[in-house]
């Protein structure tokens, strides 16, 4: 049924749904739909875009369709299209005035600076009523009729109509609360929205970055040949783009790769500082040993740039690297990946301790001060240097695995919460290739998610399992050494607390619930009762029998 907005004797007017054509014979027009609906004869007065939605009228004789038709032609009867542009225009309001060639044969319309044969000049006048992500709402008054006028106009300044049907692409790092709302807001215009999460770096750029796309669901066969031919591709040639999921879930997965971006990068500068201050290598000699790891299961894009910055000299022969201020700087999407595990309640702590060791780094000036305060000399390392080494390389591994293993579990739970369909394997082999993440190790990710797609933890796998297992002792070396002698290890230590709480049976949260409990009569569940069954104690015998209800926060 076409929604009629009003009709008389002579005429009507009604709403052009997007892709129908507004005049023609074929069995879909709107003349030919009308006629069925009615049950009289159409006559259009004026066209659209069959691409295009809005107001149409139409007569319902010859004669009427006729003086309108010249009425509209004379500017009797104005139009007032409204219109979305890609981007805004420098002035809130304005005149338009061109000189426009339409071929016919190609059925184009093109600006052109001289006039000649067939030149015709096009004039209208536009308002800009709002602005929203990068878009703004015109309302348009024509003061000449020609063929697509308003699209060759703004498209000639670089403002393209978004038209109905059209895609647009966000390939920057938006926070995917925000892609989520863009997502819905496009598509109740009747337009498609991808949102792609995009990463590689410079080099990414030039060779081809890791894409990861999400947004609607119907742009994905129009983007696909497009994205998955430009991005990176592993060995066998797969591209490292494939899609994500619904509204936000592309930018979501970046996101995370962000928050193990932070995890890995605060994992090497740990490995590095207890080479430099425990053991007290040279910048040449750790370039050796990152160098050895980068053929390891470490085989990695940030092993690999580590290693070469460790052998970068400044113009005086001395490492560049020992000349830089020690304040390191972020764009916040760390920080979103670790809110987000707030909001889901997963413990990313690894990433966590990444983010917030950034934030004590800039504390350059206070940690200077306090540095006289606690003076103190990391005490001369003893045991065997090469022992050590290999000891950390052994715990930056253990410690990477549990930046994914938190990593996915984030994914999984988010995925539940926004009703996404992640393929893990997937993303893991998005990761290979292009992107500042990339390594072997994540070949073994996607081993893992092809046998077991609903596995809950990498812990869990048998692979990760009996890896773990081989390098739990040296990581616990390296975490005491480092507690010992008194050089920071957030991270590490961080993911080995949490290897040591999920892998145990019971820890001291009865205690804690009791103390909830305590206080605020917060209720507790019972291990001698079922799950979901809550009860309170009157600890100090004057405090009732009045509990405070269960919530999720």
């Amino acid at each position: 049924m076409i929604e009629i907005l009003k009709e008389t004797a002579r005429y009507l007017v009604c709403v052009k749904p997007i892709g129908t054509a507004a005049q023609g014979t074929q069995q879909e027009a709107m003349p030919q739909l009308l006629s069925a609906q009615l049950g009289c004869g159409i006559f259009p007065v004026h066209r659209l875009d069959q691409a295009v939605g809005g107001v149409m009228v139409y007569a319902k004789t010859a004669q009427e369709a006729a003086r309108l038709t010249q009425a509209m032609g004379q500017g009797q009867m104005q139009k007032t299209y409204l219109a979305v542009l890609t981007g805004c225009p420098a002035e809130r309001a304005g005149t338009l005035e061109d000189l426009l060639f339409h071929d016919r044969a190609k059925n184009k319309t093109y600006v052109v600076r001289r006039p000649r044969g067939g030149v015709k000049q096009a004039r209208l006048h536009y308002e800009i009523l709002a602005k929203q992500d990068g878009l703004s709402l015109a309302r348009i008054r024509l003061e000449t009729g020609r063929t697509h006028q308003i699209r060759v106009q703004f498209a000639s300044r670089g403002l393209p109509l978004l038209g109905d049907g059209d895609i647009l692409i966000d390939g920057g790092n938006s926070h995917f609360p925000d892609t989520i709302r863009r997502t819905a807001y496009v598509e109740s215009k009747g337009k498609l929205y991808i949102g792609t999460g995009v990463s590689g770096g410079e080099e990414g750029a030039l060779k081809g970055p890791s894409m990861m796309p999400g947004g609607s669901p119907a742009a994905w066969p129009y983007v696909k040949p497009i994205f998955q031919s430009i991005c990176a591709k592993v060995e066998d040639g797969s591209p490292c783009c494939d899609w994500v999921g619904e509204n936000g879930a592309g930018h979501f997965v970046k996101m995370v790769h962000n928050g193990i971006e932070y995890g890995d990068m605060q994992l090497i500068c740990e490995a590095y500082q207890l080479m430099r201050d425990l053991l007290g290598m040279s910048d040449d000699e750790m370039h050796e040993v990152f160098a050895a790891w980068n053929k390891t299961e470490l085989d990695s894009y940030l092993i690999e740039i580590t290693r070469d910055i460790l052998a970068y000299k400044d113009t005086d022969g001395q490492p560049i690297v020992e000349k830089i201020l020690d304040t390191a700087g972020q764009k916040g999407t760390g920080k979103w990946t670790g809110i987000a595990a707030l909001d889901e309640g997963v413990p990313l702590t690894l990433i966590g301790e990444a983010v917030f060791v950034r934030c004590l780094s800039a504390m350059k000036d206070e940690r200077v001060e306090a540095a006289k305060e606690y003076a103190r000399a990391i005490p001369a390392f003893t045991g065997d240097k090469a022992e050590m080494v290999e000891a950390i390389r052994q715990a930056l591994y253990a410690s990477k695995i549990i930046s994914y293993a938190q990593g996915y579990t984030l994914m999984r739970t988010a995925a539940k919460t926004y009703g996404w369909n992640l393929n893990y394997g997937g993303i893991a082999l998005m990761w290979r290739g292009g992107c500042i993440i990339r390594s072997v190790f994540l070949g073994k990710i996607k081993e893992a998610y092809d046998k077991n797609p609903e596995l809950s933890n990498l812990l869990l796998d048998p692979y990760f399992k009996e890896t773990m297992e081989k390098l739990i002792p040296a990581w616990r070396k390296v975490a005491a050494a480092a507690v010992s002698y008194g050089v920071p290890a957030p991270a590490m230590t961080a993911a080995l607390s949490y290897f040591d709480g999920y892998t145990t049976n019971r820890l001291p949260a009865n205690l804690l619930q009791a103390q909830r409990d305590y206080f605020g009569a917060h209720t507790y569940e019972r291990l001698d009762s079922p799950r979901g069954q809550f009860f309170h104690t009157n600890w100090t015998g004057h405090g009732g029998n009045t509990a405070a209800s269960t919530y999720n926060a």
